[in-house]
């Protein structure tokens, strides 16, 4: 019981030092100043439903996104889908395969892509439309590994390669993340840390770009010199993460979590999310609610909530959850997420 407590206390701890960093950090968020922002987009139902409070307590192939060392957990080989319209005309898609090596470590293959719906071209000359169509997309490829130092220890990384385009301009880059996770002495009690998207700046560049310049001199003019403009390029959404969560409660019927993150990002002021989970029917249904960007100056994401049905044997060795999550936002209307994972 004394353990719980503590657990209790240091999450409210936690909490409180996050808040108190955000309220000074002197107002500087350099909010819109990245590139390739379709990768803060959290993955997975049941990660949202907890408030994205995930880092410490991620147990499935979402680690990909959360925390790659914790794939070092996953025993069998599983597949993660996760499908989502993510705001009004922008789809988004993860897929995930986890495959455990044995004593090599762990394996992970990820693809995020983020899509618009066909948009018309138009122009000065032709407000309502020229008749053609483009869209923005955006994707990235990583590739996993982690390994368990100890029985307690775990840490992996994640290579990825990232492009965005809209029209006939592209830009991509390189990142790298890396996350670990330790489980205490204490009973039930985990702390997860993880830095997303390390790595180079980003520069859109493409024919649209090229245009016509015109060069006068005492020679005279000349008006078939093609000049290019010159983009900006942004850094990628540097992410930080620390969390610690605790199984408060734990029988074999009955099991309650509570979970803390505090968010440092490069292109926003700090947050934490908080996020709780009941697993009832040993585990099989479990229930969930958080909130997400607590202490975020403007946020625009606040209260989750979602379910699951949780590792349903279908046929074999075939194990199946399916989640749910409905992330309410202030402006942008309310988005439902679901999640499939197969472990096999």
């Amino acid at each position: 019981m004394k353990s719980k407590i503590e657990a209790i206390l240091s999450i409210a701890v936690f909490s409180f030092c996050i808040y108190t960093q955000a309220a000074f950090a002197g107002g500087i968020t350099k909010v819109g100043t990245s590139a390739a922002t379709f990768l803060r987009i959290p993955v997975g139902a049941r990660a949202i439903g907890m408030g994205s409070a995930f880092v410490s307590m991620v147990d499935d192939p979402t680690a990909l996104y959360w925390n790659p060392s914790v794939i070092s957990s996953v025993k069998s080989d599983a597949l993660v889908v996760d499908h989502t319209l993510w705001l009004p005309g922008i789809y988004f898609d993860f897929v995930g395969m986890v495959i455990p090596l044995g004593d090599l470590g762990t394996m992970g293959l990820s693809t995020t892509i983020m899509h618009t719906n066909d948009m018309e071209v138009t122009t000065p000359d032709q407000p309502m439309g020229t008749g053609e169509t483009f869209n923005a997309s955006s994707f990235a490829i990583g590739i996993s590994y982690s390994r368990s130092l100890t029985d307690r220890f775990s840490i992996g990384g994640t290579f990825k390669y990232i492009r965005e385009t809209i029209y006939n301009e592209y830009a991509d880059g390189l990142g790298f993340d890396v996350g670990t996770i330790f489980n205490t002495p204490f009973a039930g009690i985990r702390l997860g840390a993880s830095i997303s998207n390390f790595g180079t700046k980003m520069q859109m560049t493409g024919e649209d770009l090229n245009i016509p310049a015109v060069i006068s001199n005492q020679q005279g003019t000349n008006q078939s010199i093609t000049a290019k403009l010159n983009t900006d390029a942004f850094d990628l959404p540097l992410i930080m993460r620390f969390g610690i969560s605790d199984d408060i409660v734990q029988t074999d019927d009955f099991r309650l979590t509570l979970a803390a993150d505090g968010v440092s990002p490069n292109d926003n002021a700090q947050s934490v999310d908080l996020g709780g989970e009941v697993g009832l029917l040993k585990n099989k249904f479990q229930l969930r609610g958080g909130y997400k960007d607590l202490f975020l100056p403007n946020g625009e994401a606040n209260y989750t909530f979602g379910f699951s049905l949780n590792r349903i044997n279908v046929f074999g060795d075939v194990f199946v959850s399916v989640d749910y999550a409905y992330q309410n936002f202030v402006h942008l209307g309310n988005s439902n997420r679901f999640t499939l994972i197969i472990r096999f």
